[in-house]
């Protein structure tokens, strides 16, 4: 009996799915993207710019096999439903499915999920709809356009600089470090001092001189501010209010990986592979299923699924006081796909209940999504505020204190917020008014330059400015440190010479291209065409009509960078030696190329193995051009004799041929047999 078929994009979701889903059910993975762009056409591209940008697409290396094992079980199934991620990028994987199994809109169906648990699945299958042709235009778009900017830009900067590589978004996330550093370079300290009265109790630290707030930039200054002051103070005001504290929105991508980096040390590449297993389904023992819904999302809408159970939940077990209220959102720009915000799939599942399951990482980060998604229904904290005002011969010294009168949210989140309690003694104590100081310091200060960027403020910034989107955060972060563009010092960003270097070279020919202010409008072209308010073909063509004049101009005007001598001379001409940049590396050659063609080679070391068994030669270690590791003739090209595994240099009992070694296992390199 044909069965209905199901395709995801991982292959841990098969089971659980298909176990949701039944008998009638077969899940299979399509293991992601199936195909891309082909590096046919002008520049590679794989689109034929002069036809409305009309892609060419070919499977993925490796995939083939898959597609066609796709193909059978199409063939075997009455109907086929595309089940990828419910976002732009799984709309696009479901369309290349869609197309190149030669799918039909009445025997399959898109379906999306926002969590892998049976309820939401089950009910998913109830509300299956067409593929979304305006997010695919969307996604394809995006991958378009970073395809004709990365290969344009990175074989400009390989051609013109030690680079390797620029990009749409990471060229102007490099930007933001370079510029950053520039400013700290540009700072010059400023000399402060303090004044500080110190209490039993307490310290209060001058702010002011009759009405006027004051800074004291000099220790001459200071100096002759404490000839005024004697250690008997008036208390001259206490103030006290009570103030609400707001639990914040549960996380969305960019803020659960800023929390991940400053309270759990995760990098967001080490999170998004985290949230991706948490989402994917973890095996509990008796059932696997999803802990957490869908990690790549700017929406922070709570479904009232959860929000329901979560009221009645947090009632039961900390009382009715510490119940809160839903918030609203008001930013509603660049908000993609309207998902919901990454939580807890099931409120029962607490974070205690399900750690035996997981691994110390994977239970961090879902303690900290869990109380973070509880913590914003709960209610408010309030806390006392206390500001005292003391006089000292018309100076002003102030003190706050602050205690907490209602925990509310912070009942479950205060792990997470930096919450500290300042209690003061009771003013209303002091006879006359008069409260004596100890003894009165002074300290010198110095105004300190802006912070570098650590990953979690450049995600940070990046979405304020509206530069990328959840799914690209944490391969900027990735490509910025892989690339050599940026070092990471005390976990903050420090761009490197060549970072500098392909920034300086970008803005001298693509400032206009490669900014803020571009990158956030083109943006929000990618969601104007996602809801079809805008023609895909023709945000390409406008961008490339000022894009590719830009890119001719600078392959002609911008100034190579000059190798770097060795020190060492030609043995041919007598020209210098300079590094030079290879499709293998570096290799040092005679600066008088093209005329001299001088390389130098460097010695090769071979470790010998064993005899070649065809010839007089030996067997030894070599390399491909590729830096793979092969065993073969050092008689080739005469002996042509070669092994991919490593040989014993002993002899086949059955053949006579080598043993070779793999894995620890001892075997023939020519018959079946194995030692």
């Amino acid at each position: 009996m044909a069965k209905k078929l199901v395709i995801v994009e991982s292959p841990s979701k098969t089971k659980p799915i298909e176990k949701y889903l039944g008998k009638d059910y077969h899940v299979v993975s399509s293991k992601g993207h199936v195909r891309d762009l082909s590096t046919k056409g002008k520049f590679g591209f794989g689109v034929d710019v002069d036809n409305h940008f009309k892609p060419d697409y070919v499977p993925i290396k490796g995939k083939k096999k898959t597609i066609d094992e796709l193909k059978k079980e199409v063939a075997k199934s009455d109907f086929v439903y595309l089940a990828t991620d419910p976002d732009r990028e799984g709309e696009a994987i479901s369309w290349h499915l869609y197309d190149c199994l030669g799918l039909d809109d009445t025997k399959s169906a898109r379906v999306v999920f926002n969590e892998i648990t049976k309820p939401a699945v089950v009910e998913a299958f109830k509300h299956t709809r067409k593929i979304d042709k305006d997010l695919v235009n969307s996604q394809e778009t995006r991958r378009i356009l970073d395809r004709i900017i990365g290969f344009r830009l990175s074989k400009l900067m390989q051609a013109k600089t030690d680079g390797s590589s620029a990009g749409r978004v990471q060229s102007v996330a490099l930007k933001l470090v370079v510029d950053k550093e520039r400013e700290i370079l540009k700072f010059t300290p400023e000399e402060y001092w303090t004044i500080e009265a110190h209490f039993n109790d307490f310290n209060a630290e001058l702010f002011g001189y009759k009405d006027k707030n004051i800074t004291i930039k000099d220790e001459i200054e200071t100096n002759k501010i404490l000839k005024k002051l004697n250690n008997s103070f008036t208390i001259e005001d206490v103030s006290k209010k009570v103030q609400n504290k707001k639990s914040k929105f549960p996380y969305i991508t960019s803020t659960m990986q800023q929390d991940a980096s400053n309270k759990l040390g995760f990098n967001a590449k080490k999170t998004m592979n985290i949230a991706q297993k948490l989402y994917e389904g973890i095996d509990l023992g008796d059932d696997t299923v999803g802990l957490i819904t869908y990690m790549r999302t700017d929406s922070t809408r709570l479904s009232n699924e959860f929000i329901a159970p979560t009221l009645k939940y947090i009632e039961s077990k900390y009382g009715k006081e510490y119940v809160g209220k839903v918030k609203v959102s008001k930013k509603t720009d660049n908000v993609q796909d309207a998902h919901e915000a990454i939580r807890p799939t099931s409120i029962d599942r607490d974070p205690i209940s399900v750690k035996p399951y997981l691994s110390i990482d994977e239970y961090k980060l879902y303690k900290m999504i869990y109380y973070r998604a509880v913590a914003s229904l709960m209610s408010d904290a309030k806390t006392n505020n206390t500001t005292v005002i003391l006089n000292n011969n018309d100076y002003k010294f102030k003190v706050n204190g602050q205690i907490i009168v209602f925990d509310g949210y912070l009942k479950i989140y205060k792990e997470y917020e930096d919450v500290t309690e300042n209690i003061l003694p009771p003013f209303e104590n002091y006879h006359s008014n008069v409260i004596v100081a100890n003894e009165i310091t002074k300290e010198q200060h110095f105004t300190k330059p802006p912070a570098r960027y650590t990953e979690a403020k450049l995600i940070k910034e990046m979405e304020e400015l509206g530069i990328g989107r959840p799914s690209t955060y944490a391969k900027t972060m990735d490509t910025l440190k892989t690339r050599g563009y940026v070092n990471i010092v005390d976990k903050k960003f420090v761009p490197t010479e060549i970072g500098i270097e392909i920034t300086d070279k970008l803005q001298e020919c693509f400032s206009h291209l490669i900014n803020v202010k571009y990158t956030a409008k083109m943006e929000d072209d990618l969601d104007k065409i996602a809801t079809g308010d805008i023609v895909w073909y023709n945000t390409l063509q406008d961008f490339y009509n000022e894009f590719e004049p830009a890119v001719k101009e600078a392959f002609d005007k911008m100034e190579k960078k000059a190798p770097v001598e060795t020190g060492e001379v030609c043995p041919n001409c007598g020209s210098a030696l300079v590094i030079r940049k290879g499709k293998y590396g570096q290799f040092v050659a005679c600066s008088n190329f093209p005329t001299c063609k001088y390389v130098k080679t460097e010695e090769k070391k071979t470790t010998e193995i064993c005899h070649c068994p065809n010839c007089d030669g030996m067997i030894v270690e070599k390399r491909t051009r590729k830096g793979k590791t092969f065993y073969g003739c050092n008689n080739y090209p005469k002996c042509q004799t070669a092994y991919w595994d490593e040989p014993t240099g002993e002899l086949c009992p059955m053949c006579n041929a080598l043993l070779v070694s793999k894995k620890n296992q001892i075997k023939c390199s020519s018959c079946d047999f194995k030692k």
